[in-house]
C-alpha cells in the first residue's frame, strides 16, 4: 500500500490508499462533510466513493475481474452487462459494494447464507489478485 499526500483544489488532502496496475488506484480523501472516503478511480471510469476502504477494494477486484467497466448510463440501480455476464459471484461482489445493499440482503437476495455469500466475494477477491500478478509478470503496470 503506498501513500502519498496530496492538497487538493479546495485544500483537503489526498492520499492514495491502494495503488494497483493499469493506473487503477483507491484514493483515501476527505468529503465535502469532513468525513474520510475512499474514491474508486480508473482510466475512463467516473469513479466511485466508498465510506469504507474494503468495499473500495472489493469494486477494484470486481474491476479486475471483469476487465473493467463502466457504470455511467446504467441507471441508479443498474449492472452493467459486462458484470451480469460474468456470473454469480461477480454480480454478488458487485451487490455488496452499493449503498443499499449488505451481506445479509444479498444472502436474502439470493436465498443463501451470509457465510455463502462471503465466499462468492473472497473468489472474486482470489481471481482479481491472480490477474493482476499475471499482468504483473507480462510487464503490464
Amino acid at each position: 500500500m503506498s501513500r502519498s499526500d496530496h492538497p487538493t483544489e479546495n485544500g483537503r488532502s489526498e492520499s492514495t490508499f491502494r495503488e494497483y496496475i493499469l493506473g487503477v488506484r483507491v484514493v483515501e480523501c476527505e468529503s465535502p462533510s469532513g468525513d474520510v472516503v475512499y474514491r474508486f478511480e480508473a482510466p475512463e471510469h467516473e469513479g466511485r466513493t466508498f465510506e469504507d476502504p474494503d468495499l473500495a477494494e472489493l469494486y477494484a477486484d470486481v474491476y479486475f475481474d471483469v476487465n473493467g467497466f463502466e457504470e455511467a448510463g446504467t441507471g441508479e440501480r443498474g449492472v452493467p452487462p459486462t458484470i451480469i455476464q460474468a456470473g454469480r459471484d461477480t454480480l454478488v461482489a458487485y451487490f455488496l459494494t452499493q449503498p443499499y445493499t449488505d451481506v445479509y440482503w444479498v444472502a436474502s437476495f439470493y436465498g443463501e447464507k451470509p457465510e455463502k455469500i462471503e465466499r462468492y466475494a473472497s473468489r472474486v477477491r482470489k481471481r482479481a489478485r491472480a490477474i493482476r500478478e499475471g499482468a504483473r509478470e507480462r510487464g503490464m503496470e
